[in-house]
């Protein structure tokens, strides 16, 4: 036996009430409110969101299903692939975020309405 299985289940449950829905509505087009100043890098956070669903689902349904110990073991590896992709996902997310910001802080001279406006800001007198 590999534990309470209702521990297991009440896992699985949770993280599909909470993983699931959102990273779907983030890859149908809906955003987050808390995430909209981050646009960059959604899908990239819903793919990796899908990732920590799956890692869920790979460590908990093997033990709730009280499968074989080598069973168990080889969904464990296979969910730490899962979750090392996540992370790259989010820090890839991250990334793009940044490297969109940094674009919206330049200010294309040409297309500047104020002539002493530059890249850094308006100058001071």
């Amino acid at each position: 036996m590999n534990g309470d299985p209702l521990y297991y289940w009440i896992s699985v449950a949770v993280s599909t009430a909470l993983l699931l829905p959102i990273s779907t509505a983030i890859l149908a087009g809906w955003t987050p409110p808390w995430l909209r100043k981050r646009q960059a890098g959604m899908r990239f956070r819903a793919y990796g969101a899908l990732c920590c669903y799956a890692f869920t689902l790979l460590n908990a349904l093997p033990q709730a299903t009280d499968a074989s110990h080598n069973a168990v073991v080889a969904c464990a590896n296979v969910g730490f692939a899962f979750i090392a992709t996540a992370a790259a996902l989010f820090l890839l997310a991250k990334r793009k975020d940044k490297g969109a910001a940094r674009e919206a802080d330049v200010i294309d001279p040409a297309r500047c309405k104020n002539p002493r406006e530059t890249s850094a800001g308006p100058t001071a007198r």
